[in-house]
């Protein structure tokens, strides 16, 4: 069986039926090896097959040079972590003049300001996004490995909320936003496992039987406030109890024995983990802060019997030096 650890970083394929830029215009320039286009496609493809990092891949096709597809892996320490996020790209006619087109497979789910549910790639470097001039699509000096870069970089980040460009500066607000994220992420699984990418089968099972574990540990961390969701497995970060909102625990609580038994049913290894998500229950803040009072005014009125008990011994004492003196 193969694994991610055998699947090749860049391959060539042949079957692109499901592609979803299949339709586009294929013309003689594609087809003519010693056409501008075609040479430059051709240097796009071994600059990828020798620079790829780990954590993304890509299939190009031998009957269609203009189309690619490529699938990055969510990186830890962000809310992405473990996440599998592919992308359908259409190389121009005029290439490298015009940058190419990229769709996202986003399962109608909105998981960045960048990616938008109908497949839109918001990114500086594609022209689709503001930007300052050296942030744009270069001719002869931009290439495809770089919008993926940027992509994982720049897109699937830290903390994604703050990509929007009104976005306030607000803390609360991101931590809310990754919540969303990290579930979506992880619903998107299941649409993967059902209907995984053409050529990517093989990768796709594989990927979720080996951190399906990490995945469902993860839920119930984050759900439990035990760690900052995004950050699960990071080492070296302690955290203190975390406030998650009810929504996210009541969400998680009905996803997680769906994605226990997706997940099994894939042949993962899951000893040791519950098939039910048990959360442990969080107070809130001002009934926390109720307590913390009630506390302090039961330590004040002993200290204030203790004082006045003192008083009347003094009080006391002093009557029987009295009679005593009588």
């Amino acid at each position: 069986m193969e694994n991610t650890k055998e699947f090749e970083h860049f391959d060539v394929v042949s079957d692109d039926s499901d592609h979803h830029f299949l339709g586009s215009k294929n013309g003689k320039s594609f087809s003519d090896s010693k056409s501008a286009v075609y040479k430059t496609i051709a240097r796009e493809w071994k600059i990828l097959e020798q620079n790829l990092p780990e954590s993304i891949y890509v299939r190009v096709y031998e009957q269609r040079i203009d189309l690619m597809r490529a699938v990055i892996v969510g990186a830890a320490g962000t809310p992405y972590h473990d996440g599998l996020f592919f992308f359908d790209i259409v190389f121009p006619s005029d290439y490298p003049r015009n940058p190419p087109k990229l769709y996202y497979h986003s399962f109608g789910y909105r998981q960045n300001p960048n990616l938008y549910t109908n497949g839109k790639v918001c990114l500086s470097l594609l022209n689709t996004w503001y930007g300052r001039k050296k942030e744009k699509w270069v001719p002869c000096e931009s290439t495809m490995l770089q919008v993926l870069l940027s992509i994982q970089a720049l897109v699937l980040n830290e903390k994604p909320f703050f990509n929007e460009p009104e976005a306030v500066p607000s803390e609360k607000k991101s931590r809310a936003y990754n919540e969303n994220v990290f579930l979506s992420t992880c619903v998107t699984s299941f649409h993967l496992l059902r209907r995984p990418p053409r050529n990517f089968e093989a990768f796709v099972r594989d990927h979720f039987r080996r951190r399906a574990f990490s995945i469902l540990a993860a839920c119930g961390e984050y759900a439990s406030g035990r760690v900052v969701v995004g950050y699960y497995g990071c080492d070296g970060l302690r955290f203190p109890m975390v406030r998650v909102s009810k929504s996210f625990k009541e969400r998680m609580v009905v996803l997680y024995p769906r994605l226990f038994e997706a997940f099994r049913g894939n042949g993962a290894s899951l000893e040791g983990l519950g098939e039910q998500l048990e959360v442990q229950s969080q107070e809130p803040e001002n009934k926390r802060s109720g307590v913390f009072k009630k506390i302090v005014e039961k330590i004040k009125k002993a200290f204030r019997l203790r004082k006045l008990g003192k008083n009347k011994i003094s009080e006391i004492e002093g009557r029987n030096n009295g009679l005593q003196s009588v």
